[in-house]
């Protein structure tokens, strides 16, 4: 059950708020190429499959026999192209996006938390000129805390009273359960949550579900 009001929405960022998969599995793959200790190809949907894990979690599944070293290599290099690539080419807005944040940040604090690598918000930000939406913003690189605990922090932060989190996976799910907060499921994104959660087919359907009367 979500309360009639809100003083604060909080936002995961893949399959939430856009869809970079493509944008990542590119860089990902230029990455791969550059050294001779892998041999293999990774998809969009391989990206998908990983989506709000922590950073350091996803090469444990993607790479498990990567020695420390090499997996150290690949993870600067990823990580550098990843940025790069994605200053170049963006991702996928979710369609309304920009037109419903519009309408939100009028009447409500916005705030982005995602388990991504530092840079990674701030870079979807300035690409579609989203910044002055936001108020805050929190990822699992800055501070290797999860995202249950980036969560907390955002609420304690901003002194927030009545906020929720709104994401696409079960791990979104459990972190805003970990932090006490309510949760919204994205749908239209890349996960499921097993709990009985109020959903948004599309990123516009927001606005109606946590203002029914406006």
């Amino acid at each position: 059950m979500l309360p009639t009001s809100y003083d604060g929405l909080i936002f995961d960022l893949d399959g939430t708020l856009w869809d970079s998969t493509q944008t990542i599995a590119d860089a990902w793959n230029t990455a791969i190429g550059q050294f001779d200790f892998l041999n293999l190809t990774l998809s969009q949907q391989d990206i998908r499959n990983i989506a709000g894990m922590p950073y350091d979690a996803i090469y444990d599944k993607l790479f498990p026999g990567l020695g420390t070293e090499e997996r150290q290599q690949l993870q600067q290099r990823a990580a550098k192209l990843e940025l790069a690539y994605l200053q170049e080419k963006g991702g996928e807005l979710y369609e309304g996006l920009q037109e419903t944040l519009e309408v939100l940040q009028t009447r409500y604090r916005l705030f982005i938390v995602s388990n991504c690598q530092s840079g990674y918000i701030e870079t979807f930000l300035q690409f579609y000129d989203l910044q002055n939406y936001f108020t805050d913003i929190a990822c699992y690189g800055d501070q290797r805390l999860p995202k249950g605990e980036n969560i907390r922090s955002i609420v304690q932060r901003h002194d927030l009273q009545q906020p929720v989190y709104i994401g696409d996976t079960q791990g979104d799910y459990e972190a805003s359960q970990q932090a006490s907060v309510p949760f919204i499921l994205a749908r239209y994104g890349f996960g499921k949550v097993q709990a009985k959660v109020p959903e948004i087919n599309r990123f516009s359907d927001l606005q109606a579900l946590i203002s029914p009367n406006s």
